[in-house]
Protein backbone atom coordinates (compact mmCIF):
# COMPACT_ATOMS: atom_id res chain seq x y z
CA UNK A 1 0.00 0.00 0.00
CA UNK A 2 1.53 3.20 -1.19
CA UNK A 3 2.59 6.27 1.30
CA UNK A 4 -0.57 8.67 -0.11
CA UNK A 5 -2.62 5.79 0.36
CA UNK A 6 -1.81 5.04 4.06
CA UNK A 7 -1.67 8.96 4.85
CA UNK A 8 -5.46 9.58 3.20
CA UNK A 9 -6.71 6.65 5.37
CA UNK A 10 -4.92 8.17 8.99
CA UNK A 11 -6.77 11.19 8.16
CA UNK A 12 -9.96 9.71 7.24
CA UNK A 13 -9.72 7.52 10.64
CA UNK A 14 -9.36 10.75 12.59
CA UNK A 15 -12.22 12.13 11.03
CA UNK A 16 -14.21 9.42 12.59
CA UNK A 17 -12.82 9.42 15.81
CA UNK A 18 -12.87 13.10 16.29
CA UNK A 19 -16.64 12.90 14.89
CA UNK A 20 -17.38 10.39 17.76
CA UNK A 21 -15.83 12.50 20.42
CA UNK A 22 -18.10 15.50 18.80
CA UNK A 23 -21.11 13.18 19.19
CA UNK A 24 -20.31 12.40 22.77
CA UNK A 25 -19.09 15.77 23.96
CA UNK A 26 -23.11 17.28 22.33
CA UNK A 27 -24.77 14.72 23.81
CA UNK A 28 -24.02 15.66 27.24
CA UNK A 29 -24.68 19.61 26.65
CA UNK A 30 -27.27 19.21 24.34
CA UNK A 31 -29.95 17.21 26.77
CA UNK A 32 -30.29 20.03 29.31
CA UNK A 33 -31.75 22.16 27.13
CA UNK A 34 -34.47 19.76 26.72
CA UNK A 35 -35.13 19.06 30.18
CA UNK A 36 -38.30 21.24 30.49
CA UNK A 37 -39.66 19.42 27.66
CA UNK A 38 -39.38 15.95 28.61
CA UNK A 39 -41.20 16.58 32.07
CA UNK A 40 -43.51 18.06 29.94
CA UNK A 41 -43.37 15.08 27.89
CA UNK A 42 -43.13 12.37 29.81
CA UNK A 43 -44.39 13.65 33.18
CA UNK A 44 -40.97 12.92 34.44
CA UNK A 45 -40.20 14.18 38.00
CA UNK A 46 -37.68 16.24 39.08
CA UNK A 47 -35.51 13.39 40.48
CA UNK A 48 -35.99 11.44 37.34
CA UNK A 49 -34.53 14.39 35.15
CA UNK A 50 -31.51 14.51 37.28
CA UNK A 51 -30.75 11.25 36.54
CA UNK A 52 -31.62 11.38 33.18
CA UNK A 53 -28.13 13.50 33.41
CA UNK A 54 -26.24 12.25 36.34
CA UNK A 55 -26.91 8.37 34.95
CA UNK A 56 -25.02 9.17 32.02
CA UNK A 57 -22.22 11.30 33.96
CA UNK A 58 -21.63 8.29 36.59
CA UNK A 59 -22.06 5.52 34.50
CA UNK A 60 -19.27 7.03 31.91
CA UNK A 61 -17.34 7.67 35.20
CA UNK A 62 -17.07 4.44 36.81
CA UNK A 63 -16.31 2.30 33.07
CA UNK A 64 -14.09 5.01 31.77
CA UNK A 65 -11.18 3.80 33.00
CA UNK A 66 -12.12 0.08 32.77
CA UNK A 67 -12.75 1.28 28.93
CA UNK A 68 -9.05 2.48 28.48
CA UNK A 69 -7.89 -0.93 29.53
CA UNK A 70 -10.11 -2.94 27.65
CA UNK A 71 -9.16 -1.40 24.59
CA UNK A 72 -5.44 -2.00 25.40
CA UNK A 73 -5.65 -5.45 26.14
CA UNK A 74 -8.29 -6.64 23.19
CA UNK A 75 -7.88 -3.90 20.54
CA UNK A 76 -8.60 0.23 20.33
CA UNK A 77 -10.03 -0.53 17.02
CA UNK A 78 -12.00 -3.46 18.15
CA UNK A 79 -13.12 -1.91 21.24
CA UNK A 80 -13.95 1.78 19.91
CA UNK A 81 -16.23 0.26 17.14
CA UNK A 82 -18.46 -1.69 19.83
CA UNK A 83 -18.54 1.50 21.87
CA UNK A 84 -19.31 3.38 18.71
CA UNK A 85 -22.25 0.87 18.29
CA UNK A 86 -23.67 0.30 22.05
CA UNK A 87 -23.66 4.27 22.05
CA UNK A 88 -25.98 4.22 18.96
CA UNK A 89 -28.34 1.72 19.73
CA UNK A 90 -28.62 3.61 22.92
CA UNK A 91 -29.57 6.51 21.31
CA UNK A 92 -32.00 5.06 19.65
CA UNK A 93 -33.39 3.49 22.78
CA UNK A 94 -33.23 7.02 24.43
CA UNK A 95 -35.08 8.98 21.72
CA UNK A 96 -37.98 5.98 21.72
CA UNK A 97 -38.00 5.90 25.41
CA UNK A 98 -42.27 5.81 26.64
CA UNK A 99 -41.54 6.69 30.01
CA UNK A 100 -39.20 8.53 32.35
CA UNK A 101 -37.32 4.97 33.69
CA UNK A 102 -36.64 3.67 30.40
CA UNK A 103 -35.22 7.01 29.16
CA UNK A 104 -32.65 7.15 32.63
CA UNK A 105 -31.91 3.33 31.84
CA UNK A 106 -30.88 4.25 28.34
CA UNK A 107 -29.04 6.86 29.66
CA UNK A 108 -26.91 4.69 31.91
CA UNK A 109 -26.21 2.03 28.87
CA UNK A 110 -25.32 5.67 27.15
CA UNK A 111 -22.54 6.78 29.26
CA UNK A 112 -21.31 3.29 29.66
CA UNK A 113 -20.85 2.47 25.96
CA UNK A 114 -19.64 6.12 25.93
CA UNK A 115 -16.66 5.34 28.48
CA UNK A 116 -15.89 2.29 25.87
CA UNK A 117 -15.31 4.73 22.80
CA UNK A 118 -13.92 7.67 24.10
CA UNK A 119 -11.05 6.39 25.49
CA UNK A 120 -9.65 4.93 22.28
CA UNK A 121 -9.90 7.96 20.59
CA UNK A 122 -6.36 9.77 22.23
CA UNK A 123 -4.84 5.86 21.95
CA UNK A 124 -6.19 5.91 18.14
CA UNK A 125 -4.19 9.00 17.55
CA UNK A 126 -0.90 8.17 19.40
CA UNK A 127 -0.97 5.48 17.51
CA UNK A 128 -1.75 6.52 14.28
CA UNK A 129 0.18 9.40 13.93
CA UNK A 130 4.22 9.73 14.05
CA UNK A 131 4.96 12.75 17.40
CA UNK A 132 6.16 15.60 14.79
CA UNK A 133 2.22 15.28 13.62
CA UNK A 134 0.86 15.23 17.19
CA UNK A 135 0.94 18.57 17.98
CA UNK A 136 -1.27 19.55 14.82
CA UNK A 137 -4.28 16.19 15.55
CA UNK A 138 -4.16 17.39 19.61
CA UNK A 139 -4.74 21.16 18.45
CA UNK A 140 -7.55 20.18 15.43
CA UNK A 141 -8.72 17.78 19.27
CA UNK A 142 -8.92 21.06 21.16
CA UNK A 143 -10.84 22.86 18.71
CA UNK A 144 -13.34 20.02 18.46
CA UNK A 145 -13.86 19.93 21.98
CA UNK A 146 -14.55 24.25 21.92
CA UNK A 147 -16.95 23.11 19.20
CA UNK A 148 -19.19 20.21 20.93
CA UNK A 149 -19.07 23.29 23.70
CA UNK A 150 -21.08 25.71 21.99
CA UNK A 151 -23.13 23.37 19.79
CA UNK A 152 -24.56 21.25 21.75
CA UNK A 153 -27.37 23.96 23.54
CA UNK A 154 -27.82 25.55 20.15
CA UNK A 155 -28.53 21.99 18.13
CA UNK A 156 -30.65 21.32 21.15
CA UNK A 157 -32.47 23.99 21.22
CA UNK A 158 -33.01 23.92 17.28
CA UNK A 159 -34.01 19.54 17.58
CA UNK A 160 -36.63 20.46 20.08
CA UNK A 161 -38.21 23.65 19.05
CA UNK A 162 -38.44 22.74 15.36
CA UNK A 163 -40.36 19.55 16.35
CA UNK A 164 -39.57 17.25 13.91
CA UNK A 165 -42.33 15.04 13.04
CA UNK A 166 -43.68 15.96 15.88
CA UNK A 167 -40.87 14.22 18.10
CA UNK A 168 -40.56 17.06 20.46
CA UNK A 169 -37.24 16.54 22.29
CA UNK A 170 -36.45 12.91 20.92
CA UNK A 171 -34.76 13.80 17.61
CA UNK A 172 -31.76 15.32 19.93
CA UNK A 173 -31.05 11.75 20.74
CA UNK A 174 -32.11 10.14 17.49
CA UNK A 175 -29.64 12.91 15.27
CA UNK A 176 -26.82 10.33 16.54
CA UNK A 177 -28.08 7.28 14.76
CA UNK A 178 -26.93 8.89 11.37
CA UNK A 179 -23.52 10.02 12.91
CA UNK A 180 -22.99 6.87 14.49
CA UNK A 181 -23.77 4.37 11.97
CA UNK A 182 -21.82 6.17 9.09
CA UNK A 183 -19.21 5.90 12.16
CA UNK A 184 -18.97 2.17 12.75
CA UNK A 185 -19.15 1.90 9.13
CA UNK A 186 -16.15 4.09 7.89
CA UNK A 187 -14.16 2.85 11.79
CA UNK A 188 -14.51 -0.44 10.86
CA UNK A 189 -12.62 0.41 7.02
CA UNK A 190 -10.14 3.07 7.67
CA UNK A 191 -9.20 3.20 11.71
CA UNK A 192 -6.19 0.66 12.05
CA UNK A 193 -5.88 -2.11 14.95
CA UNK A 194 -3.61 -1.50 18.15
CA UNK A 195 -2.90 -2.73 21.62
CA UNK A 196 -0.32 -2.04 24.44
CA UNK A 197 2.53 -3.61 24.93
CA UNK A 198 2.12 -4.38 28.37
CA UNK A 199 -1.57 -4.00 29.20
CA UNK A 200 -2.36 -3.18 32.40
CA UNK A 201 -4.88 -6.23 33.94
CA UNK A 202 -8.60 -5.66 34.70
CA UNK A 203 -10.00 -4.32 37.98
CA UNK A 204 -13.31 -5.83 37.86
CA UNK A 205 -14.02 -6.17 41.53
CA UNK A 206 -12.47 -2.46 41.76
CA UNK A 207 -14.82 -1.31 39.24
CA UNK A 208 -17.65 -2.68 40.91
CA UNK A 209 -16.84 -1.55 44.34
CA UNK A 210 -16.40 2.10 43.39
CA UNK A 211 -19.43 2.08 41.27
CA UNK A 212 -21.53 0.27 44.22
CA UNK A 213 -19.87 3.05 47.20
CA UNK A 214 -21.18 6.20 44.31
CA UNK A 215 -24.56 4.60 43.36
CA UNK A 216 -25.57 4.26 46.93
CA UNK A 217 -24.60 7.77 48.17
CA UNK A 218 -25.94 9.31 44.98
CA UNK A 219 -29.16 7.81 45.15
CA UNK A 220 -30.58 8.76 48.33
CA UNK A 221 -29.29 12.14 47.42
CA UNK A 222 -31.23 12.51 44.59
CA UNK A 223 -34.26 10.36 45.44
CA UNK A 224 -34.77 11.15 49.18
CA UNK A 225 -36.15 14.48 48.85
CA UNK A 226 -39.14 13.14 46.88
CA UNK A 227 -39.89 10.84 50.04
CA UNK A 228 -38.91 13.25 52.59
CA UNK A 229 -35.29 12.07 53.44
CA UNK A 230 -36.40 8.95 54.78
CA UNK A 231 -34.09 7.17 57.67
CA UNK A 232 -32.83 4.65 54.76
CA UNK A 233 -31.40 6.89 52.84
CA UNK A 234 -29.40 8.42 55.38
CA UNK A 235 -28.00 4.54 56.38
CA UNK A 236 -27.56 4.15 52.56
CA UNK A 237 -25.38 6.89 52.39
CA UNK A 238 -23.51 5.84 55.13
CA UNK A 239 -22.54 2.62 54.29
CA UNK A 240 -21.75 3.96 50.72
CA UNK A 241 -18.69 5.82 52.49
CA UNK A 242 -18.34 2.16 54.23
CA UNK A 243 -17.98 0.46 50.41
CA UNK A 244 -15.35 3.24 49.05
CA UNK A 245 -13.65 2.73 51.98
CA UNK A 246 -13.50 -0.79 51.53
CA UNK A 247 -12.77 0.03 47.54
CA UNK A 248 -9.63 1.60 48.92
CA UNK A 249 -8.33 -1.49 50.95
CA UNK A 250 -8.84 -3.57 47.86
CA UNK A 251 -6.76 -1.14 45.79
CA UNK A 252 -4.12 -1.86 48.02
CA UNK A 253 -4.07 -5.40 48.28
CA UNK A 254 -4.34 -5.13 44.06
CA UNK A 255 -1.32 -3.07 44.05
CA UNK A 256 0.80 -5.82 45.99
CA UNK A 257 -0.66 -8.67 43.99
CA UNK A 258 -0.22 -7.77 40.76
CA UNK A 259 0.16 -3.99 40.33
CA UNK A 260 -2.78 -3.20 38.15
CA UNK A 261 -5.13 -1.60 40.48
CA UNK A 262 -7.98 0.55 38.79
CA UNK A 263 -6.45 3.74 40.95
CA UNK A 264 -3.08 3.75 41.97
CA UNK A 265 -3.17 5.11 45.30
CA UNK A 266 0.43 6.58 45.80
CA UNK A 267 -0.47 8.98 43.57
CA UNK A 268 -2.16 10.50 46.29
CA UNK A 269 1.25 10.98 48.50
CA UNK A 270 1.81 13.91 45.53
CA UNK A 271 0.46 16.94 47.30
CA UNK A 272 -0.32 18.74 44.18
CA UNK A 273 -2.04 15.62 42.43
CA UNK A 274 -3.83 15.04 45.77
CA UNK A 275 -5.59 18.77 45.99
CA UNK A 276 -6.11 18.91 42.00
CA UNK A 277 -8.04 16.17 42.19
CA UNK A 278 -10.12 17.83 44.99
CA UNK A 279 -10.14 21.04 42.27
CA UNK A 280 -11.11 19.25 39.54
CA UNK A 281 -14.22 17.52 42.06
CA UNK A 282 -15.66 20.44 43.65
CA UNK A 283 -15.26 22.24 39.51
CA UNK A 284 -17.23 19.14 38.41
CA UNK A 285 -20.15 19.40 41.24
CA UNK A 286 -20.29 23.34 40.88
CA UNK A 287 -20.58 22.77 37.36
CA UNK A 288 -22.95 20.05 37.49
CA UNK A 289 -25.06 21.84 39.77
CA UNK A 290 -25.14 25.53 37.45
CA UNK A 291 -25.70 23.90 34.14
CA UNK A 292 -29.16 21.93 35.31
CA UNK A 293 -30.70 24.51 37.68
CA UNK A 294 -29.53 27.43 35.14
CA UNK A 295 -31.59 25.36 32.02
CA UNK A 296 -34.71 24.86 34.88
CA UNK A 297 -34.66 28.78 35.54
CA UNK A 298 -35.09 30.14 32.11
CA UNK A 299 -37.28 27.61 31.07
CA UNK A 300 -39.72 26.91 34.02
CA UNK A 301 -38.99 29.30 36.21
CA UNK A 302 -38.99 32.41 32.88
CA UNK A 303 -41.09 30.61 30.77
CA UNK A 304 -38.77 30.85 27.61
CA UNK A 305 -38.53 28.92 24.71
CA UNK A 306 -35.67 26.36 24.38
CA UNK A 307 -34.85 28.26 21.56
CA UNK A 308 -34.23 31.51 23.43
CA UNK A 309 -32.71 30.11 26.40
CA UNK A 310 -29.78 28.05 24.33
CA UNK A 311 -29.23 31.43 22.49
CA UNK A 312 -28.96 33.04 25.51
CA UNK A 313 -25.86 30.88 26.33
CA UNK A 314 -24.04 31.55 23.51
CA UNK A 315 -22.20 34.21 24.94
CA UNK A 316 -20.75 32.19 27.73
CA UNK A 317 -19.28 29.24 25.19
CA UNK A 318 -17.73 32.14 22.90
CA UNK A 319 -16.24 33.54 26.46
CA UNK A 320 -15.09 30.00 27.33
CA UNK A 321 -13.51 28.92 24.24
CA UNK A 322 -11.76 32.53 24.21
CA UNK A 323 -10.13 32.60 27.26
CA UNK A 324 -9.23 29.03 27.35
CA UNK A 325 -6.93 29.69 24.04
CA UNK A 326 -5.55 32.76 26.16
CA UNK A 327 -4.60 31.25 29.04
CA UNK A 328 -2.95 28.38 27.48
CA UNK A 329 -1.29 30.35 25.05
CA UNK A 330 -0.42 33.46 26.70
CA UNK A 331 -1.23 33.73 30.38
CA UNK A 332 -0.22 30.53 32.09
CA UNK A 333 3.34 30.82 30.44
CA UNK A 334 3.88 33.90 32.39
CA UNK A 335 1.46 33.65 35.40
CA UNK A 336 1.37 30.08 36.29
CA UNK A 337 -1.25 28.93 38.74
CA UNK A 338 -2.41 32.59 39.05
CA UNK A 339 -4.43 32.27 36.05
CA UNK A 340 -6.43 29.58 37.53
CA UNK A 341 -6.86 31.25 40.71
CA UNK A 342 -7.71 33.95 39.07
CA UNK A 343 -10.68 31.67 36.98
CA UNK A 344 -12.28 30.55 40.07
CA UNK A 345 -12.61 34.24 41.66
CA UNK A 346 -13.49 35.39 38.29
CA UNK A 347 -16.46 32.72 37.64
CA UNK A 348 -17.23 32.93 41.15
CA UNK A 349 -17.87 36.97 40.40
CA UNK A 350 -19.66 36.11 37.27
CA UNK A 351 -22.26 34.02 40.01
CA UNK A 352 -22.29 36.51 42.25
CA UNK A 353 -23.30 39.41 39.11
CA UNK A 354 -25.79 36.50 38.00
CA UNK A 355 -27.68 36.18 41.12
CA UNK A 356 -27.84 40.48 41.47
CA UNK A 357 -29.34 40.37 38.02
CA UNK A 358 -31.60 37.51 38.49
CA UNK A 359 -32.96 39.43 42.28
CA UNK A 360 -33.37 43.03 40.81
CA UNK A 361 -35.28 41.81 37.45
CA UNK A 362 -36.81 39.24 38.96
CA UNK A 363 -39.28 37.43 36.37
CA UNK A 364 -38.76 40.37 33.90
CA UNK A 365 -34.96 39.68 33.08
CA UNK A 366 -34.01 39.81 29.57
CA UNK A 367 -31.46 37.63 28.09
CA UNK A 368 -29.00 40.96 26.91
CA UNK A 369 -29.28 41.33 30.98
CA UNK A 370 -27.70 38.10 31.55
CA UNK A 371 -25.11 38.85 28.81
CA UNK A 372 -22.59 40.35 30.97
CA UNK A 373 -22.72 37.64 34.21
CA UNK A 374 -22.09 34.95 31.75
CA UNK A 375 -19.73 36.58 29.68
CA UNK A 376 -17.87 36.79 33.25
CA UNK A 377 -18.49 33.23 34.35
CA UNK A 378 -17.22 31.79 30.56
CA UNK A 379 -14.40 34.34 30.88
CA UNK A 380 -13.41 32.39 34.31
CA UNK A 381 -14.42 29.05 32.92
CA UNK A 382 -11.85 28.98 30.28
CA UNK A 383 -9.10 29.84 32.38
CA UNK A 384 -9.86 26.93 34.33
CA UNK A 385 -10.51 24.17 32.30
CA UNK A 386 -7.47 24.36 29.31
CA UNK A 387 -4.28 24.80 31.95
CA UNK A 388 -5.85 22.37 34.70
CA UNK A 389 -5.11 19.15 33.42
CA UNK A 390 -1.49 20.05 32.87
CA UNK A 391 -1.37 21.41 35.98
CA UNK A 392 -2.67 18.57 38.04
CA UNK A 393 -0.19 16.12 36.34
CA UNK A 394 2.87 18.48 36.71
CA UNK A 395 4.24 16.94 39.93
CA UNK A 396 3.32 13.15 39.18
CA UNK A 397 6.03 10.66 38.15
CA UNK A 398 6.16 10.19 34.62
CA UNK A 399 5.47 6.27 35.16
CA UNK A 400 2.36 7.54 35.80
CA UNK A 401 0.90 10.09 33.99
CA UNK A 402 -1.61 8.07 31.95
CA UNK A 403 -3.13 6.69 34.92
CA UNK A 404 -3.45 10.23 36.72
CA UNK A 405 -4.80 11.22 33.31
CA UNK A 406 -7.58 9.06 33.55
CA UNK A 407 -8.57 9.21 36.94
CA UNK A 408 -8.68 13.13 36.00
CA UNK A 409 -10.93 12.77 33.64
CA UNK A 410 -13.27 10.65 35.88
CA UNK A 411 -12.98 12.62 39.05
CA UNK A 412 -14.54 15.36 36.42
CA UNK A 413 -17.52 13.27 35.43
CA UNK A 414 -17.60 12.45 39.30
CA UNK A 415 -18.25 15.40 40.40
CA UNK A 416 -20.77 16.48 37.68
CA UNK A 417 -22.87 13.59 38.78
CA UNK A 418 -22.86 14.62 42.46
CA UNK A 419 -23.65 18.53 41.45
CA UNK A 420 -26.54 17.08 39.82
CA UNK A 421 -27.78 15.28 42.92
CA UNK A 422 -26.72 18.24 45.25
CA UNK A 423 -29.59 20.32 43.31
CA UNK A 424 -32.02 18.28 45.28
CA UNK A 425 -30.92 20.43 48.26
CA UNK A 426 -29.76 23.28 46.71
CA UNK A 427 -32.30 23.77 44.15
CA UNK A 428 -35.43 21.57 44.47
CA UNK A 429 -35.40 21.77 48.20
CA UNK A 430 -36.54 25.26 48.09
CA UNK A 431 -39.28 24.52 45.60
CA UNK A 432 -40.70 22.00 48.43
CA UNK A 433 -40.53 24.36 50.74
CA UNK A 434 -42.28 26.92 49.22
CA UNK A 435 -44.78 24.73 46.82
CA UNK A 436 -45.30 25.32 43.31
CA UNK A 437 -46.43 28.82 43.23
CA UNK A 438 -45.22 31.94 41.34
CA UNK A 439 -41.56 33.07 40.95
CA UNK A 440 -40.35 29.77 42.84
CA UNK A 441 -38.37 28.92 40.00
CA UNK A 442 -36.07 32.10 40.45
CA UNK A 443 -36.35 32.22 44.35
CA UNK A 444 -34.67 28.72 43.57
CA UNK A 445 -32.17 29.40 41.30
CA UNK A 446 -30.74 32.18 43.21
CA UNK A 447 -30.62 29.75 46.30
CA UNK A 448 -28.41 27.40 44.29
CA UNK A 449 -26.78 30.48 42.55
CA UNK A 450 -25.13 30.82 46.26
CA UNK A 451 -23.37 27.75 46.46
CA UNK A 452 -22.03 27.82 43.20
CA UNK A 453 -20.38 31.08 44.27
CA UNK A 454 -18.96 29.77 47.62
CA UNK A 455 -18.16 26.25 45.81
CA UNK A 456 -16.06 28.30 43.26
CA UNK A 457 -14.21 30.18 46.00
CA UNK A 458 -13.62 26.65 47.59
CA UNK A 459 -11.80 25.69 44.61
CA UNK A 460 -9.54 28.68 44.53
CA UNK A 461 -8.62 27.65 47.86
CA UNK A 462 -7.89 24.20 46.77
CA UNK A 463 -6.04 25.55 44.19
CA UNK A 464 -2.89 26.80 46.30
CA UNK A 465 -2.14 23.02 46.45
CA UNK A 466 -1.29 23.04 42.79
CA UNK A 467 2.55 23.94 42.15
CA UNK A 468 3.23 27.91 41.40
CA UNK A 469 4.44 26.77 37.63
CA UNK A 470 4.71 23.79 35.82
CA UNK A 471 7.82 22.19 33.99
CA UNK A 472 5.86 22.93 30.49
CA UNK A 473 5.65 27.05 31.87
CA UNK A 474 9.00 27.02 33.55
CA UNK A 475 11.01 26.62 30.35
CA UNK A 476 10.54 27.74 26.97
CA UNK A 477 9.19 25.70 23.98
CA UNK A 478 11.79 25.44 22.45
CA UNK A 479 14.38 24.60 24.72
CA UNK A 480 11.87 21.83 25.59
CA UNK A 481 11.84 17.96 23.66
CA UNK A 482 9.42 18.18 21.44
CA UNK A 483 7.34 15.23 22.64
CA UNK A 484 7.83 13.44 25.96
CA UNK A 485 4.44 10.47 26.26
CA UNK A 486 3.32 8.20 28.59
CA UNK A 487 0.43 6.21 28.10
CA UNK A 488 -1.60 4.05 29.74
CA UNK A 489 -5.50 2.95 30.59
CA UNK A 490 -6.06 3.84 26.97
CA UNK A 491 -4.76 7.66 27.66
CA UNK A 492 -1.69 9.41 26.41
CA UNK A 493 -0.38 12.04 28.02
CA UNK A 494 1.85 14.97 26.89
CA UNK A 495 4.13 15.84 29.38
CA UNK A 496 6.68 19.09 29.57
Amino acid sequence: MSTEVNDRRRWLALAVVMTASLMDLVDVTIVNIAMPSIQQDTGASFSALQWITAGYALAFAVGLITGGRLGDIYGRKRLFLLGIGGFTAASALCGLAGSPDLLVAARVLQGATAALMVPQVLSIIHAGFPAHERGKVFGLFGAVVGLGAVMGPLVGALLTEWDLFGLGWRPIFLVNLPVGVAGLLLGRRFIEESRAPRALKLDLVGMALVGAGLLMVLYPLTQGRENGWPLWGHLLMAGGVLVLLGFVRYERYKTARDGSPLVELSLFRVRSFAGGIGVQLLFGVTNGLFFLVWTLYMQLGLGWSPLKAGLTGVPFSIAVSLAAGLSVQQLVPRFGRRVLQAGALTMSAGALLYLAGADRYGAAIAPWQMALPLVVMGLGMGLIVAPLTDAVLSEVPQEHAGSASGLINTTGQLGMALGLGLSSVAFFGVVDRRGMVEGVFVDAFEHAMWWVAIGLLAVFALMTALPRRTARDAHPAADRPAEEEQQQDGKPVLVG
